[in-house]
């Protein structure tokens, strides 16, 4: 027997429909909605402004959440790492960073959220498509990440960049991404989503204007060791993801970050330093530097300190904005779908 839908998974005339049913009042939705996306409030028996009566039957009845948190992973550096179970019994992860000590910049955490079960695209540095795709998490289980993420702490930013990639699940990305902009009151500079590029599908979504900054994995300046990196981009070009990324500015008016992973003495010498800088010298963009999060039995490394700094110094010396991108929680399988993995009882090499 399928069990009866959630409050998010609800639209909103359908959640009126069901309070109704409940013995609640049509504007009961709105004092929901506000009590969990703006107080944080995830225990309808918590609603004080409702009556006890319809606190006790929503309780009872209709389930704010379909996920729920199965294991919880912390680290020194205070990162959080939550593995969610879906009503399918598949898992996710998300992931709360606060700010480090010190940063006074961040009044609130970070929050790395993923749009997928598994990962079609199947960059063979990347624990998150080591299985595959499964399927496209629905808008409520993107939202419900942010539910689950806030009791850990405020939020003050975003990043989709988590299991999955958003562009092959836009639609209800976008969705949740409007109640997280509109009604949970992330604004649109403090979300970024991270693709790898795909150009037609960047062009039709420029046009829309959407509520979050925009990322673009690159990992490498040379087609040929960027289509063995990014294998769902074989057919794509360097320079057709760039030109995306220039149409994207254009469009939006929003500079494009690209993100590129350090995999020690791969992608990270000073031919691809150089080559990366005669492909960004003239574009309006920065670039993140990510030293690869390791993978236990991969043949991939990541670069030492002064390895990453140098990388660096070289675009900076280009004209190249760029920053590095320590990956936090190593400790605790934090690299995307490593603890999803484990929880399976599979090798992440899938061996």
């Amino acid at each position: 027997m399928t069990a009866a839908p959630t409050f998010f998974a609800l639209s909103p005339e359908e959640a009126r429909e069901r309070v109704l049913a409940l013995g609640g009042r049509p504007f009961h939705v709105d004092v929901i909605r506000r009590e969990v996306l703006e107080r944080g409030v995830l225990d309808p028996e918590r609603m004080t402004s409702l009556s006890k009566d319809l606190r006790r039957v929503l309780a009872a009845e209709l389930p704010l959440l379909s996920t729920r948190e199965v294991e919880r992973r912390s680290s020194p550096d205070g990162t959080t790492k939550l593995l969610l179970e879906l009503s399918d019994g598949n898992t996710v992860e998300t992931v709360h960073m606060p700010p480090l000590p010190g940063d006074r910049t961040r009044t609130g955490a970070t929050l790395c959220v993923s749009t997928q079960v598994g990962c079609a695209v199947g960059c063979p540095f990347c624990a998150s498509g080591r299985a595959g795709i499964v399927r496209n998490l629905a808008a409520h289980e993107i939202l419900e990440q942010y539910l689950h993420g806030r009791t850990l702490g405020p939020l003050s930013r975003s990043v989709v960049m988590g299991i999955g990639e958003p562009l092959l699940n836009q639609e209800n990305l976008l969705a949740a991404l409007r109640i997280v902009n509109g009604e949970l009151g992330l604004g649109a500079r403090r979300i970024t989503v991270s693709t790898v590029g795909f150009p037609e599908r960047l062009a039709r979504l420029a046009l829309l204007r959407p509520p979050f900054q925009l990322a673009i994995s690159l990992h490498s300046p040379d087609d040929e060791q960027r289509a063995h990196l990014v294998p769902a981009m074989a057919n794509v070009t360097v320079e057709e993801v760039l030109a995306a990324g220039d149409r994207w500015f254009e469009v939006t008016g929003r500079e494009v970050t690209y993100e590129y992973c350090l995999l020690g003495g791969t992608n990270d010498t000073t031919g691809h330093a150089e080559r990366l800088v005669r492909r960004l010298e003239r574009r309006r963009c920065s670039v993140n530097l990510i030293p690869y999060n390791p993978i236990p039995g991969d043949v991939y490394r990541r670069p030492a300190p002064r390895e990453a700094e140098r990388f660096r110094d070289l675009l900076a010396a280009g004209g190249i904005v760029a920053t590095i991108r320590w990956s936090r929680g190593v400790d605790t399988d934090a690299a995307c779908g490593q603890l999803r993995i484990r929880r399976r009882g599979e090798s992440p090499l899938g061996t």
